[in-house]
């Protein structure tokens, strides 16, 4: 059975933007890797339906409806959200699934603890199975590489579309800075440079999904929400 995803950072900045930054769907799509486009419904009842677009390729883009809930008043400080999520897209591997947002003030200051948890049900029958043990490694580390970026731009205030840049040009010069090794220099000075490429770690203004936490740290972090067993199917 596949391991739902989990991801955490920590983000020294305040709690009431954090949400801003990540509910609103003008700045959620601005910097989640995962989604294109994000449209909102009116809120009813308290809760919000949304429909979500991604582009995978040029020209191909899946498709999908969603409902969420948050909750911003827990005596604890806490805040969460929870969400359900479905493609009848037949190109979507995802067919269905439901996950959790968690705000947690670590109390050291103004800082925070983004944690999301979630799971999903692959489509394409036996064929979906075979193909998420590629896909679900590949969706946690563009959740993590967007937790990343999302910290860069409320700490740092380097936009999305500064940080996305960052990262091309970074993964441009350590390709490049290989392929000149391989091409001239001796093979133990190109082994150690390429090395060097693969290895180390990015710049501090590059999202970098390896400073998010990938496996939760206790039983209490990946605890859905009590919200989301009323939330019905979008």
């Amino acid at each position: 059975m596949a391991r739902p995803l989990y991801v955490e950072t920590v983000i020294c900045a305040d709690a009431g933007e954090i949400w801003r930054r990540t509910q609103d769907p003008e700045c959620h799509e601005r910097w989640d890797l995962r989604f294109t486009h994000i449209d909102y419904a009116p809120p009813d009842r308290g809760r919000t339906r949304f429909r979500y677009a991604t582009r995978v390729l040029p020209g191909v883009v899946i498709v999908g409806t969603g409902i969420t809930v948050g909750e911003r008043a827990r005596s604890d400080g806490t805040r969460t959200s929870a969400l359900r999520f479905a493609s009848d897209d037949r190109r979507s591997l995802i067919r269905a699934g439901a996950g959790y947002w968690r705000y947690v003030p670590t109390g050291a200051g103004v800082r925070v603890r983004f944690v999301t948890g979630y799971d999903y049900r692959p489509g394409w029958g036996a064929w979906g199975v075979l193909a998420d043990r590629a896909f679900r490694p590949m969706l946690g580390w563009a959740t993590a590489w967007s937790f990343d970026r999302l910290r860069l731009w409320l700490e740092r205030g380097i936009s999305p579309r500064r940080a996305l840049a960052h990262g091309l040009a970074e993964v441009v010069l350590r390709c490049a800075a290989a392929a000149a090794a391989a091409a001239v220099a001796p093979w133990w000075l190109a082994a150690a440079v390429v090395l060097a490429a693969v290895g180390l770690p990015p710049g501090p203004t590059t999202p970098a999904a390896r400073r998010c936490l990938r496996r939760a740290p206790d039983r209490l972090a990946v605890r859905a929400p009590s919200t989301l067993e009323d939330l019905e199917a979008p």
